[in-house]
């Protein structure tokens, strides 16, 4: 059976879109796996479903490109707003999004054809409580503490934006990003597993990142990440709050606020193509 979907991306940080809101699919999970190798299929970071919901305007469902359910995508939830007002399913230039870890509210952006070419959402409040992260650190805020992963001793602060982080004001060097970032991500100190952002001050709030995914592997960008970056940035002295904050990503800028309260994130979505794909 062939089936529509749509390539989207939030500054590069790339995912499958399906339109569910009258036709469901199955297997999502599995699916990701298949469609999310950029040398025999689609290509992207996962899967993401558009989905009819009871309480928001529209539901989303977020799967990795190893098939695992994650509980909130920042750039894929700027996606999913651009997605539903441009098939017609939302009115107007805000939308709510239900997600795992809870609903999300969206300011639409519109270029010049109407259509939504950015959005900024209300992420929520970030949670700091080591053992909600989770990880196996006590404490109801974990800042700069010192942890040994894979040997080397950082200092880490976490983060929760519905799901976990783990950033380090220090940047690996390229040719180890890869096995330093596998090496956070399977950490027994995160018993569900971690993302880790790795994050260099460029000056009063404006920081560079790169971030590896957990279930993905290094992401040209990751929304929840750069929230969760931004914030470990106030509480560390390099940022301020309720100022905007300038996020450098591989794939582009991200701008975060964190007013001590909630945490408001905006940047692009882009529709790359659409096609049909068998499933």
């Amino acid at each position: 059976m062939l089936r529509k979907f749509y390539k989207m991306h939030g500054i590069g940080n790339d995912y499958i879109y399906f339109d569910c809101m009258s036709e469901p699919l199955e297997n999502a999970g599995e699916l990701a796996v298949r469609l999310s190798d950029r040398h025999f299929s689609i290509g992207g970071d996962g899967v993401i479903l558009l989905l009819p919901s009871d309480v928001a305007d529209c539901r989303m469902r977020m799967f990795n490109a190893d098939g695992s359910e994650g509980k909130m995508c920042g750039n894929g939830v700027r996606c999913v707003g651009k997605l539903a007002h441009d098939l017609g399913y939302v009115k107007g230039d805000t939308c709510s999004v239900e997600t795992l870890s809870g609903i999300k509210t969206l300011q639409l952006n519109f270029n010049s054809y109407g259509l939504v070419g950015s959005a900024r959402v209300d992420m929520g409040a970030p949670i700091f409580a080591g053992d909600k992260i989770p990880s196996t650190l006590k404490g109801e805020k974990i800042v700069a503490q010192p942890a040994v992963i894979g040997g080397k001793e950082y200092k880490i602060t976490l983060v929760s934006m519905g799901n976990p982080h783990c950033v380090v004001f220090e940047m690996p060097d390229w040719q180890e990003f890869a096995s330093v970032g596998r090496q956070f991500e399977t950490s027994p100190l995160f018993p569900e597993r971690v993302n880790a952002e790795f994050v260099r001050p460029m000056g009063r709030n404006e920081l560079k990142m790169r971030v590896w995914e957990r279930g993905t592997g290094e992401t040209l960008a990751c929304g929840t990440g750069a929230c969760a970056a931004a914030v470990a940035a106030v509480l560390n002295g390099y940022a301020d709050m309720n100022k905007p904050i300038t996020m450098h990503l591989r794939g582009g800028d991200l701008y975060i606020t964190y007013t001590g309260e909630t945490v408001f994130m905006e940047g692009g979505a882009t529709l790359a193509f659409t096609g049909e794909v068998e499933i």
